[in-house]
């Protein structure tokens, strides 16, 4: 960026000559170094305003503080970033019926989501050309309203838990969720979740660690930024979403509940929560502007910081940020900043080595206060906006029976510092992030949590209802599903999952199959009772001398046994050995699964105490 040197102005006849006849020479007089801005013509006076009101370039080296200027104090008060202006923070643009639905669709629009169809259905194509057998057969392009439907499905398996994505569309009576079923086959659902894709892989850059799902991700943040201005306080930590697969940037972080998986540098509005920006740390390329003096951890903080430096924010970070050359360059560009720090850290002062519980000390150097408090074990905290004293905490000493007192900037650190946290304990409630194979499908619904947490945040900031996480995602998917999805035909075929017909409880019988017109005679049908039994028949031609073979399947009989004995027919009226126990019709001889028939009977008033014509003999 640069600056201009001199200021515009009209130039009189005499100048004008001047400088054609003597061009070689300069001019430079009083007046042309005035700086009124009467001496400019009308039309640039909007170029000098502009001028005047471009800032600084925020990549100039950060100066170095010197830690020999600190000195002791018990009286000082930091002269701080300026007064806040909050008028114009909170939602922009808001809908104009701000529904739920209208809320989620601010950040996932139409747009965002035809892009992800598009790749979608390309990256199935390329599938299909390289897969000849397989579900990809029966793949059908998707389309924006079923795509929203799949989210919506997607959402609801993070209410409803399963330990697997094939008992949503369980027919066991005790894991039964047939509204699953109403939405998606179960192949449609694992086709698209297969086939869910980002970026056209033929135009990704090569070297670019994100490129599978560089271009949603950008969409999403942008809309953090765009539809949220936040309030005063931010909080900048950083957040890890579980993975253990293979990634070349994975970080394991042992304070953190999953200790493996991808890491976000996250920037919060305190006041509501709302997530105003991410950034995912992948090395060496991480998307950040590399800021001299700052080192790593002070870029990640600048960037994240850059559209909202000299509105006197407050920031709030952690001992892995902290520094006073950060602190003392945020403050020149009117921002304040509180956090812990290292206490070996360049530029701070030295403290006494040794404290007791409860002691106190304060260094200032003019614009920072830096303060060093033994409760338990040392705490260094470093502020550019927070007075020496100490204040009460609302809470008693068990001991001594006093008020608990805590340095002033720990007091505000406590309450102002846990903005990430709180967003990654809100999404995790109903996370809909699921183990997958694919790293950038597990960050695409880590983002999905993300925006329905800033959706739920913003609906409401407008409405002013107080809902609760759960309540706003349900509506959410009742309205989205109103919107977008259209009910699935039930499957044809097959029987009620709650149906336990007597054939599938009771002693199980064979029965005669009717002749078809394409099969003849060969007409077979198999068992339904779990493939235990088979039977084959074939329609007599005179009944009263029709025999029928059965072909049995039970898996744990003795060998030989694969060919049921011959039955003879007795009755044209109901079948042999069907369901129906008063037909009073059984066969002589011996069955592999039912044993050896000792009598036959051919009335029904001769069935035995059990309700079953005969004896049996097990076999």
């Amino acid at each position: 960026m640069t600056e201009n040197v001199y200021k515009r102005r009209k130039l009189t006849n005499e100048e004008i000559e001047d400088i054609f006849f003597n061009s070689d020479e300069e001019i430079f007089d009083s007046e042309a170094e005035s700086d009124s801005d009467e001496d400019l013509p009308p039309n640039l006076e909007a170029l000098d305003n502009i001028a005047d009101e471009e800032t600084t370039p925020v990549l100039n080296e950060a100066e170095e503080v010197n830690s020999l200027l600190w000195k002791a104090t018990n009286l000082f008060n930091p002269p701080g970033p300026g007064n806040f202006d909050n008028q114009l923070c909170g939602v922009q643009n808001p809908p104009e019926s701000p529904s739920e639905v209208n809320c989620f669709k601010m950040f996932l629009t139409e747009d965002v989501m035809g892009e992800i169809v598009e790749e979608t259905n390309r990256y199935a194509t390329d599938l299909q050309e390289r897969e000849i057998k397989g579900k990809l057969v029966k793949w059908v392009p998707t389309n924006i309203p079923e795509m929203y439907t799949f989210l919506v499905s997607v959402l609801l398996m993070g209410v409803i838990k399963k330990p697997s994505l094939r008992d949503y569309w369980s027919t066991d009576p005790m894991l039964l969720t047939p509204f699953f079923r109403s939405l998606f086959s179960q192949d449609r659902f694992l086709l698209l979740l297969r086939c869910l894709h980002f970026a056209n892989n033929a135009t990704a850059v090569s070297n670019d660690p994100l490129k599978k799902i560089r271009n949603i991700f950008t969409a999403l943040t942008s809309s953090f930024r765009r539809i949220f201005v936040p309030y005063r306080d931010l909080c900048v930590d950083e957040s890890l979403m579980k993975w253990k697969g293979r990634l070349a940037f994975r970080q394991f972080i042992p304070s953190k509940r999953h200790r493996f998986g991808v890491k976000f540098f996250v920037l919060c509005d305190v006041l509501t929560g709302y997530v105003e920006d991410m950034i995912i740390y992948t090395g060496s390329t991480t998307d950040i502007q590399h800021y001299p003096g700052l080192g790593i951890s002070g870029s990640v903080v600048m960037t994240l910081l850059a559209p909202y430096l000299r509105k006197c924010h407050v920031l709030y970070v952690d001992n892995w940020y902290s520094s006073p050359t950060l602190f003392q360059h945020l403050l020149s560009l009117g921002t304040g900043a509180c956090g812990t720090v290292r206490a070996n850290r360049k530029g701070m002062p030295k403290f006494t080595c040794k404290m007791k519980k409860g002691e106190v000390e304060f260094e200032e150097n003019g614009s920072q206060l830096a303060v060093k408090w033994h409760d338990k074990r040392d705490v260094h905290v470093l502020t550019t906006v927070h007075p020496t004293g100490m204040a009460a905490t609302g809470k008693l000493d068990h001991i001594t029976g006093q008020p608990r007192m805590k340095p002033v900037c720990v007091l505000e650190y406590n309450k102002k510092m846990g903005a990430v946290d709180k967003a990654d304990m809100m999404t995790g409630f109903h996370e809909c992030a699921r183990k997958s194979t694919k790293w950038y499908k597990k960050i695409f619904f880590h983002v999905l949590d993300t925006v329905l947490l800033n959706s739920h945040i913003v609906y409401r900031q407008i409405t002013g209802k107080e809902i609760t996480s759960l309540q706003f995602r349900t509506n959410l998917m009742r309205g989205l599903l109103e919107e977008y999805s259209t009910l699935r035909c039930p499957a044809k075929g097959g029987r009620p999952a709650l149906d336990t017909p007597l054939r599938l409880t009771a002693r199980h019988f064979p029965s005669e199959v009717p002749q078809t017109t394409s099969q003849g005679s060969r007409t077979r049908r198999h068992c339904k009772k779990g493939s235990l039994l088979g039977n084959v028949a074939r329609e007599p031609e005179d009944p009263s001398q029709s025999l029928f073979r059965g072909t049995c399947r039970l898996k744990r009989h003795q060998a030989g046994l694969t060919w049921c004995h011959y039955i003879r027919h007795y009755s044209l009226a109901t079948s042999c050995l069907s369901d129906d126990r008063a037909s009073g019709h059984l066969p002589l001889g011996r069955h592999p699964i039912r044993g050896t028939v000792k009598q036959a009977v051919n009335h029904s008033d001769r069935i035995s105490e059990t309700g079953y014509p005969g004896e049996y003999d097990s076999a």
